[in-house]
């Protein structure tokens, strides 16, 4: 594939990931690295979790990505008394109305689309929570020993309201890492509010327009794959993550100080494919360093695990992450620099 082909692909990906995101910013005001980080997982092919007070508009931006694309959407509403199978869904007895026999029949559940909206998925018990496991990691689901095929691509894209609110359940740290992405939604400002206030309080009704369907989207998904990781990067990368896990070779004081547990291997897959997609927006076909940093936090702050330190000194997970960022060098004669001036 020559250079110039290379040139026009990242192009028409720039062209139909804004022309996605232009139809979503027709409904969702602001909120602009959220929208971004919700494309990108989906570009990537994975889930994403939005954490915010409730009423900052979570579910809407959900269902307005949905209405963009031409994909089968179902949404779950996770509360206290859910089970997984409403989720999932189960065996049923089936009468035959002509010769009167009766049958187990599977009736499928809500999880059986495309982009599935988990609404405040935080609210539903654990049990239930991980129902979700081995759908949101194999794309399949299995009851009563039979396993189902998801159709592709399948995305869930979930909401959770602040742990410190009332009625919440933390989510399992093995669904947590399951999210390529956590994305922090917060409130609007002064003028996005005032055009939100406009947008919702007067008689013209907006909605976004299908501009994308399936077998698209998991064309782009191929390209971003083939975006080119150097060494350099991918060492980068991999340091980063290993200088989460305490006592570690690459930790540095802040995880040591402030961190129980690191991130697994999937952090790393994550930051590399999302940092692919980032190249790709800057009209590259090569992964730079900076890429790597703009998705750090996105992709790692859910997947490390504060301690007890870090709590009564009222640490975040962002600020530790900052750390690690700011501390770990990019190239590796930086290290031995760094290390021969200590």
């Amino acid at each position: 594939m020559t250079n110039e082909t290379l040139q026009q692909q990242a192009e028409e990906f720039r062209e139909r990931y804004q022309a996605v995101k232009d139809q979503v910013g027709r409904v969702i005001v602001g909120h602009d690295e959220i929208v971004h980080g919700v494309l990108t997982c989906m570009m990537i092919g994975g889930h994403c979790l939005l954490e915010g007070a409730p009423g900052l508009g979570k579910t809407l931006l959900v269902r307005t990505l949905a209405q963009a694309l031409d994909l089968d959407f179902s949404r779950i509403q996770f509360t206290p008394d859910l089970m997984p199978a409403d989720i999932l869904g189960t065996n049923m007895i089936v009468e035959d109305p002509d010769s009167g026999a009766r049958s187990f029949q599977f009736q499928r559940g809500p999880i059986f689309t495309q982009i599935c909206l988990a609404d405040e998925i935080n609210r539903a018990t654990p049990k239930t929570q991980s129902a979700m496991l081995e759908t949101m990691q194999e794309g399949t689901v299995t009851v009563a020993g039979t396993r189902y095929e998801l159709q592709k691509p399948f995305f869930v894209l979930a909401t959770q309201n602040p742990i410190e609110q009332e009625g919440t359940y933390p989510l399992p740290e093995a669904q947590l890492d399951r999210f390529l992405f956590k994305l922090i939604v917060g409130y609007s400002n002064r003028d996005e509010l005032s055009t939100i206030i406009e947008r919702t309080t007067q008689r013209v009704h907006i909605e976004a327009e299908k501009v994308m369907d399936g077998s698209e989207i998991q064309k782009w998904q191929d390209l971003v794959r083939q975006v080119i990781l150097a060494d350099h990067v991918q060492d980068y990368l991999v340091r980063l993550t290993l200088s989460t896990h305490p006592d570690g070779p690459y930790a540095v004081d802040a995880t040591n100080r402030f961190l129980r547990w690191g991130s697994s291997p999937r952090g790393a897959q994550t930051m590399a494919l999302a940092s692919k997609v980032r190249a790709l927006l800057e009209g590259r076909y090569n992964v730079s360093f900076e890429d790597v940093r703009r998705v750090f936090l996105p992709a790692m702050r859910h997947r490390v695990i504060l301690n007890f330190e870090a709590q009564a000194e009222g640490m975040s997970s962002d600020e530790v992450l900052l750390d690690i960022l700011d501390k770990v060098p990019q190239k590796v004669d930086e290290i031995v620099t760094a290390t021969a001036a200590g």
